[in-house]
């Protein structure tokens, strides 16, 4: 496969992941703040069990590590070219998104599995749940969505 395919599947992967992660910031949180606690706390325990559970998700998130990973090794060989160096940033930057999702994200909502909803104090964990989890998914969107955008100028720039 050539070069140039590999750094628009990692352009449209991360884009695509980007975008994933972009729903939640813009509305899927703001819909479940509206929620009940307890009604948000369990929607959301299922939204997490289902994501890890979702063979195309999960596929996006792998499959565009691989090749962004790729593209990255590639690219130090041919430091030389103009786009080597936006390539290397797209890595950079769209592996830190999943950095911050296994760093931040997973552990968290695995705590938050272990809330029961309607327990006394339930409300008090949702809120400091809720205000972490969107400012670091504002991070992993802003990192997805430029690593898209730096393969993209890339592809424009060799």
């Amino acid at each position: 496969m050539s070069f140039r395919i590999l750094i628009l599947v990692a352009a449209v992967g991360a884009g695509a992941a980007g975008g994933v992660f972009f729903a939640f910031s813009t509305f899927v949180m703001t819909g479940l703040r509206e929620l009940p606690p307890n009604q948000a706390i369990g929607a959301m325990q299922a939204i997490n069990r289902g994501a890890p559970r979702s063979a195309w998700f999960m596929a996006l998130l792998g499959v565009t590590a691989v090749v962004a990973l790729v593209v990255g090794v590639r690219s130090l060989g041919r430091l030389s070219a103009p786009s080597s160096w936006l390539v290397l940033a797209g890595c950079v930057l769209y592996l830190a998104c999943l950095v911050v999702l296994a760093a931040y994200h997973v552990p968290h909502n695995d705590a938050l599995a272990l809330v029961d909803a309607n327990a006394a104090g339930a409300e008090a964990e949702w809120n400091s749940y809720f205000t972490g989890w969107v400012a670091w998914n504002h991070v992993r969107t802003l990192t997805a969505l430029g690593g898209s955008a730096l393969f993209t100028l890339a592809l424009f720039n060799d």
